[in-house]
Order: C-alpha cells, then sequence, then structure tokens
C-alpha cells in the first residue's frame, strides 16, 4: 500500500473464536485497515471471553489502544446459545495467550457503533463476524445508522447451502435470528452499492484452510511446526517460535480436529477472515442482489435466511449476497498479511529480524 492509500474505517463486531481470531489477525496485519473499536458479542463463547480474546489478540500483537466494548451478552429473545465444542472452552482452541493487561471499554457496544457512525457519516465500514444482536440493538436507538454507514459486511447465512447448525441455519443467524431479521429489514431502501454484503456458508465453506496454509506462515518467516500434522496425537501443541505462529497454530489445531471429527476432514473453513478480507477488498468476491430474509416461526426451519433474487415478494433488494470468489488467491493475500505480521511481532519481542 502506498503512503497516498487512504485508511479504511473499520468497527468490528465479533464473538471470538478461532475464526474471529484468524480475522482480527489479518485485519492488524493490513495497513489499509482502520480499526475504529472491536465490539463484543455472545456467541462462539460468552461475551465477556470474548473481550478478553480479543484485548488479548491485541497485546500479543502490539496493536495500538483498540478499544474493545462489551455488548450483549444474550440474544434479544432467544436463549443463549455458545460452542465450546467447536471454538475450545475459552473459544480460542488449544491457544493459551497471555493475560491481557487492558481493560474492557466502559462504554457499551451499541454506543460506540453510534458514536462512530454519527461522528464520521458516509466513511466507516462495518464488520459483524458474531451474531447480529449489537447492531440490532444500535438500530433501535439510532435508526439512521443504515444510511450512516458506508457499507455492512455480515458473515452469516445460508441459501444454496446445508446450515451448521441446523439443517437451514447457519450458526450466527440461528444465535439471534430476530436480530438478523431486525438488520436485514432496517437496510432496506439502501443504494446498491451501500447494500449489506453478505458472506453466506454457500461460499465460506469453499474457503478450507489447510496445514500447507499455515505451514507457508511458518516458511515464510522461517519457523516450522510439527504439531500440522494430522500424524500427530489430538491435542498436540505447538513448538513454533515465533508467538503469532505458535498460538494461531495451537488455534487453528483444534478447528481442524473438530472438522475432522464431524466427517469434514483435515481442514478448517475460515468464514470470518474471508469476510474480514471483503471488508477491505469487496472487487474479490462476486455479488449478486437480493432480498434477503429471516425466518422465525418456522417449528424446522426458524433461523433460515431466504433471498429473493427473483422479486417475488414484490420487495426492493436488500442485500449483495456474495456468490463466487477465488479461495486460493484469498489464501496467498491471507497468508502474505498474517506472515508479515508474525515478523513484526518476533522483531518487536527481540526475536531477531528476517
Amino acid at each position: 500500500m502506498s503512503e497516498t492509500t487512504p485508511r479504511i474505517p473499520l468497527i468490528v463486531d465479533v464473538d471470538t473464536g478461532i475464526d474471529d481470531s484468524l480475522a482480527l489477525l489479518y485485519l492488524l496485519a493490513s495497513p489499509e485497515a482502520e480499526i475504529l473499536a472491536i465490539t463484543c458479542t455472545a456467541g462462539n463463547v460468552p461475551a465477556r471471553q470474548v473481550a478478553i480474546n480479543n484485548l488479548a489478540w491485541l497485546e500479543l500483537c502490539g496493536a495500538g489502544d483498540i478499544e474493545v466494548a462489551l455488548g450483549s451478552e444474550v440474544p434479544v429473545l432467544a436463549p443463549l446459545m455458545t460452542t465450546e465444542e467447536t471454538h475450545g472452552p475459552q473459544g480460542i482452541g488449544y491457544a493459551e495467550l497471555p493475560a491481557p493487561t487492558r481493560s474492557i471499554s466502559e462504554r457499551h457496544a451499541t454506543q460506540v457503533w453510534i458514536d462512530a457512525v454519527r461522528t464520521a457519516p458516509g466513511q466507516v465500514i462495518g464488520l459483524v463476524t458474531g451474531p447480529l444482536t449489537n447492531l440490532a440493538l444500535a438500530l433501535r436507538i439510532e435508526p439512521e445508522l443504515p444510511r450512516l454507514l458506508k457499507r455492512l459486511v455480515i458473515m452469516g447465512g445460508s441459501f444454496h447451502h446445508s446450515g451448521n447448525t441446523t439443517p437451514v441455519s447457519e450458526w450466527n443467524i440461528a444465535v439471534d435470528p430476530e436480530s438478523a431479521k431486525m438488520v436485514f429489514d432496517a437496510f432496506s431502501g439502501l443504494p446498491d452499492d451501500r447494500a449489506p454484503i453478505v458472506c453466506a456458508l454457500d461460499v465460506t465453506e469453499r474457503i478450507e484452510m489447510r496445514p500447507e496454509h499455515l505451514q507457508r506462515i511458518a516458511a515464510a518467516i522461517g519457523d516450522e511446526d510439527a504439531a500440522l500434522s494430522p500424524d500427530t496425537p489430538f491435542g498436540s501443541r505447538s513448538q513454533a517460535r515465533n508467538p503469532v505462529l505458535r498460538h494461531l497454530t495451537d488455534a487453528v489445531r483444534f478447528y481442524f480436529e473438530f472438522h475432522v471429527t464431524h466427517d469434514q476432514g483435515w481442514l478448517a473453513h475460515m468464514h470470518d477472515p474471508f469476510a474480514a478480507a471483503v471488508a477491505l477488498h469487496p472487487e474479490i468476491v462476486t455479488l449478486r442482489p437480493a432480498t434477503v430474509d429471516v425466518e422465525l416461526g418456522g417449528t424446522l426451519s426458524r433461523g433460515q435466511t431466504i433471498a429473493d433474487y427473483a422479486g417475488l415478494w414484490g420487495r426492493e433488494p436488500n442485500a449483495a449476497v456474495v456468490v463466487d470468489t477465488d479461495p486460493a488467491a484469498f489464501f496467498d493475500h491471507l497468508i502474505d498479511r498474517v506472515s508479515a505480521l508474525a515478523v513484526r511481532v518476533e522483531e518487536a519481542a527481540g526475536g531477531g529480524s528476517h
């Protein structure tokens, strides 16, 4: 990035988990990303654990004083679901990050959203990689928020793909379908270039991280990590020298093991880093306008996201659904960014130069 390239201000709303963690590392590694604040919601793990995870990753990476704000600890209506079996007891797999020394912000996440868009109308991009609870609550206070944001990028939903929580619902939507519906309804009537970008399972489950991707990071920074091999026992821990690689490997190792025990192979679907890349570089995807809605009442279909591409409902499109991308090119980009971050962190810690 040249010195004249403008930075992109972001509000990042997460339920940090493993793939949220890699999304955060990617954003911290991206010079064009200006993270205004990180807002935390319950999802993969409870919201306070999410906040601790974010603070710990920020400190590990030597990030600046980025505000981490606690949001809703429960969905607006549904009982809370978390998924430690997928992401580990703390939400970061086998990784054991040093306890953060900084504190959670005194501001609530909803106030962070509102203040950010009011301060810089038309400039801020919102990225949500967890349930949409915080954004839905912010909309209740500031109904103009959709028009004050520059754009919203959502990781969530499933259209022509099986769900990963119920047969038809994706996790982030299933945790709080009422909030998801509130958000999609509120973002109706925007110009095409302002419509929320939806990264659903249809595409994110093509973003398959495999051991060789992490091995490429290790090679790029002159490190190695035997724990990436599927031949090592479950629970094997990283011996990498580099702290970013070591903790990332320990996190992703857990995710690999989860996927293999669910008959998906030694891989990990990296939904959230992909959405983060789309927030910075929407040119990497093909978009299709659609009217998106969320089923709330179905006995079997609650939490299902439905995309009307043909206008059968007679309603204007309220979303731009990602329908295609190049996964290999995405991973090339991700590996370059995270490798550079890992080198910077090691050098700052006095671990030598590369």
